[in-house]
């Protein structure tokens, strides 16, 4: 697979402007962006016109970075409720940004899929995110559904479905190991690692889906003996980085591997340890 392609999330730095995001990120050698687009923010469809996309583009690019990806909730797209056509608009939005920016990938929460496709949750997603598929086939974007409430086969399952290349997985293994813990702590059970990974697999479960992944979150996780789970530094946590990027070149994977730190305290030292360890892999 050859060196990886590193990105980091803008919003993770937590600096006093993008400008100085962007220029973090172009100091550390790194030449992704991972780039917030959530409504009402300066990044937002509704607050870059045509000229302003070309304009971003064109700045970046004076710093050799690129956008790996665009961010932003895809609203709950499994309910059939007022609203969702809303989500639904907002969505399509999301996707012309994507492809005007370059990158062509939305990355997105959109609610949790129910696993029993009688559940009428799951045909509003089916409905739903093929009316997102067929306009990001339109547009030349993809929607990246982020991994993390359900197992893999769940969204194996409905990308198959669906059946569009404008349906595919931002893989975060992370949250696969820190929503499987809320799930223990909801049940009122003890958290049982061997039982939730063998059943969320984030790692193993690239085997399955490996395909469909066109960005990774680079974030790192782990559960205490208590059940609470935790985001740690990268590196640190429960994720077998060395498996998983293997995993990855196996199934021909040549995306962005973009850092996403959500916690801590030094977030920019955090972000640069995590740049300096996918460069040994």
């Amino acid at each position: 697979m050859g060196d990886l392609k590193i990105a980091v999330m803008l919003s993770s730095l937590r600096m006093n402007t993008p400008e100085e995001g962007f220029a973090k990120i172009a100091e550390m050698g790194v030449p992704g962006v991972h780039l917030s687009t959530g409504a009402g923010g300066r990044f937002s469809p509704e607050n870059l016109d045509a000229q302003a996309r070309s304009d971003l583009v064109n700045y970046l690019e004076s710093l050799g970075l690129e956008v790996s990806a665009t961010s932003a909730w895809g609203g709950a797209v499994h309910l059939n409720e007022e609203g969702v056509e809303e989500h639904l608009e907002d969505g399509k939005r999301q996707l012309e940004l994507a492809a005007d920016l370059g990158c062509g990938i939305w990355q997105s929460h959109i609610g949790i899929m129910p696993e029993d496709e009688a559940d009428p949750g799951w045909q509003n997603m089916v409905r739903n995110c093929s009316v997102l598929a067929e306009h990001g086939e339109k547009v030349g974007a993809c929607l990246a559904i982020e991994t993390g409430p359900e197992p893999p086969y769940v969204l194996k399952r409905l990308i198959e479905t669906i059946g569009s290349p404008a349906i595919r997985i931002n893989w975060d293994p992370a949250n696969l190991i820190l929503w499987p813990a809320r799930f223990a702590k909801d049940l009122g059970e003890e958290y049982d690692r061997d039982k939730w990974f063998e059943l969320f697999q984030p790692v193993e479960g690239i085997e399955l889906v490996g395909e469909y992944v066109v960005h990774v979150h680079a974030k790192d996780a782990l559960v205490h003996e208590d059940g609470q789970r935790e985001e740690v530094p990268f590196g640190t946590g429960w994720v077998e980085w060395e498996r998983f990027v293997s995993l990855l070149g196996d199934k021909g994977y040549d995306g962005y591997f973009a850092i996403e730190r959500e916690v801590g305290e030094n977030p920019v030292a955090d972000i640069q340890t995590a740049v300096d360890f996918l460069r040994t892999l």
